[in-house]
């Protein structure tokens, strides 16, 4: 039997499996794929107006049971879909402690999640500028 053969194919056979090992086990991972960045959202809150920021939300998130077609049915008979009947419930505090459902008014929307961060903070900076009819 011809050892130094047998050992030097064994020691080949050796290098060569730790060298697949080596080589199979590294690899250059993409970043931003193994660690994603949370997305920044920011909250534009410049330029809250009533007709083009404060009406849109309610009217994509209220005046399904707001509106004053469908309130008496619907929602107990609170009318959200023109400045003047928002306005009663800006000032009773109704309309924000409702939306920021901190318990002095009945949370909204109801069977629906809680407005997002952003909405609740331009309804808030719209009320804190006196509810302009703008």
């Amino acid at each position: 039997m011809d050892t130094p053969n047998n050992m030097r194919f064994i020691l080949k056979a050796l290098m060569f499996c730790s060298l697949s090992i080596l080589v199979a086990s590294c690899f250059y991972d993409k970043k931003d794929l193994v660690y994603p960045q949370a997305i920044t959202v920011t909250c534009d809150t410049t330029n809250i107006t009533y007709a083009i920021t404060v009406a849109t939300i309610l009217k994509n998130n209220c005046n399904n049971c707001h509106a004053a077609t469908l309130a008496n049915a619907n929602g107990a008979g609170i009318i959200l879909d023109n400045y003047t009947a928002v306005k009663a419930y800006v000032t009773n505090g109704r309309l924000y402690n409702s939306i920021v459902q901190n318990g002095q008014a009945s949370a909204m929307p109801r069977n629906a999640a809680k407005l997002d961060q952003c909405t609740i903070n331009k309804i808030a900076l719209w009320i804190n500028k006196g509810a302009p009819n703008n």
